[in-house]
């Protein structure tokens, strides 16, 4: 599979010299990064001359704080990941900024298409940034495939990006009268508001809402580190391993 992914990757870089074609090994995934102005030209080259006839998803990306992590996950004597002080993410209000927001990548918001081939049993990752933050923009990819419709339409939803294109792009997953967009990094988990039913006003009324920020799941994976712990308490204690 290594082969196979480093020839096609090789045969992308030839075709789309503009291109940052990446695999990642061992697994063998390839990713083309395209400008924005080249998504939709990249996508159809990829169907027509590459053979990719589905496109199995459409997703959003926000690298807003890209790179900075929830939880301390180095090794202790205590032998647990501590949490990170600050306004990490889901511990701040609306308004507010999550770490990291200052050391992010120069483009926040990315759309990536998932491609596969069935002719030639292979798949390929599409991604570009868009140009604008505040109002980030790419084309529509429903004219090459229109399956692509209500992936967009969610990417549109839950992360504010515009598919410029698109027969019908309105919100698909929250409610209609809905305020942000609850995937980018800069929404709070605990929402902008509450709804709740009023019996006296026999209708749904939005409140602000009544809980504090907070973070009960941590966001990064902390690698078993029950041996280096014991190594370290063990030279902390003068232990000599034999």
């Amino acid at each position: 599979m290594v082969a196979t992914a480093s020839a096609l990757a090789d045969r992308l870089r030839s075709r789309f010299a503009d291109a940052m074609v990446s695999v990642a090994e061992p697994r063998g995934e390839i990713t083309i990064d395209v400008a924005a102005g080249a998504w939709l030209a990249a996508a159809l080259a990829l169907r027509d001359e590459f053979g990719f006839e589905q496109c199995v998803d459409v997703s959003g990306v926000d690298y807003l704080s890209y790179g900075s992590d929830e939880w301390d996950t180095d090794v202790s004597s205590e032998g647990f990941s501590r949490g990170v002080e600050g306004k990490g993410a889901g511990r701040f209000a609306w308004g507010e900024s999550p770490n990291g927001a200052a050391n992010s990548p120069e483009r926040r918001f990315a759309a990536v298409a998932h491609l596969l081939s069935y002719q030639h049993n292979q798949r390929v990752r599409l991604r570009t940034f868009a140009e604008n933050d505040d109002l980030p923009v790419v084309s529509s990819l429903t004219s090459v495939w229109p399956g692509t419709n209500w992936f967009e339409r969610e990417a549109f939803d839950l992360y504010g990006i515009v598919f410029e294109g698109h027969p019908d792009l309105r919100r698909i997953l929250t409610d209609y009268g809905f305020v942000g967009y609850p995937f980018r990094k800069d929404f709070p988990l605990i929402g902008n508001v509450e709804v709740r039913y009023d019996a006296e006003k026999k209708r749904v009324v939005y409140e602000p809402v009544s809980i504090e920020p907070r973070v009960l799941v941590p966001r990064v994976i902390r690698d078993d580190a029950r041996y280096e712990t014991a190594a370290g308490e063990a030279a902390q204690r003068g232990e000599v391993k034999k």
